[in-house]
C-alpha cells in the first residue's frame, strides 16, 4: 500500500497545483491488470491496485474540468524480477499447494507472448499520452485483452442475474 496506492498519492497531489495553474496535464496511473481482476495469493497486491483504481475514478471527475486528463494504465505480466528475489514472500503453508500447483499448471498453457516486454511499453505510453483524447483506461500487452473481456462479462452477468434481490433490497 505504501508504494503502490500512497506513493501515486503522493506524487498526485504533488502535480495537480501545476496541472492546474497551467489549466493542462495528463496524469498516468500505472495500476495493472491486477486492478480489476484478481489471482489467489495476491490480496495486499490486488487492494493496492484496486485502490489507485477508485482513486483515479474519482479523480476524473474532480479534474477534467481544469483541463486535466487521466489514465489508468493497466498492464498484464512482464518480463521482469516482479515475483522474484525483489519480492516478499511469506513462508508457504502447505494447505495452499494446490493453489499454488494451479498457478504454475496455469502459466505453463499460457501462450509465449503472454508476459509482455519492458522496452516495447514506451512507444505504447508515447501514443497515449499523444492521443487528444485519450481514454480513461488502457490495458497493456496480451494477457489483460485475453482475461479482462471475459471477466467484466461474467460481473455483468451476476448483476442481471440478482437484480431481482437488489430491487428488493429497497424495500419497493
Amino acid at each position: 500500500m505504501e508504494v503502490n496506492f500512497f506513493g501515486v498519492l503522493n506524487v498526485t497531489q504533488a502535480v495537480l497545483p501545476q496541472f492546474r495553474k497551467q489549466g493542462s496535464g495528463h496524469l498516468i496511473q500505472v495500476t495493472s491488470m491486477g486492478g480489476v481482476m484478481v489471482f489467489p495469493n495476491l490480496g495486499g497486491y490486488h487492494a493496492s491496485k484496486w485502490a489507485v483504481e477508485g482513486l483515479t475514478e474519482s479523480l476524473v471527475q474532480e479534474v477534467s474540468k481544469f483541463g486535466i486528463k487521466v489514465t489508468l494504465v493497466e498492464p498484464g505480466g512482464y518480463e521482469t524480477d516482479w515475483a522474484g528475489a525483489s519480492a516478499v514472500h511469506a513462508a508457504p503453508l502447505p494447505q495452499y499447494d494446490f493453489i499454488r500447483q494451479d498457478m504454475m499448471a496455469m502459466a505453463e498453457r499460457m501462450p509465449a507472448n503472454f508476459v509482455g516486454n519492458p522496452a516495447a511499453t514506451g512507444p505504447a505510453i508515447l501514443k497515449l499520452v499523444d492521443a487528444p483524447e485519450p481514454p480513461l483506461r488502457l490495458l497493456l500487452g496480451v494477457a489483460p485483452t485475453l482475461m479482462i473481456g471475459d471477466i467484466y462479462a461474467k460481473r455483468l452477468q451476476t448483476w442481471k442475474d440478482w437484480e431481482h434481490v437488489t430491487i428488493a433490497a429497497t424495500g419497493k
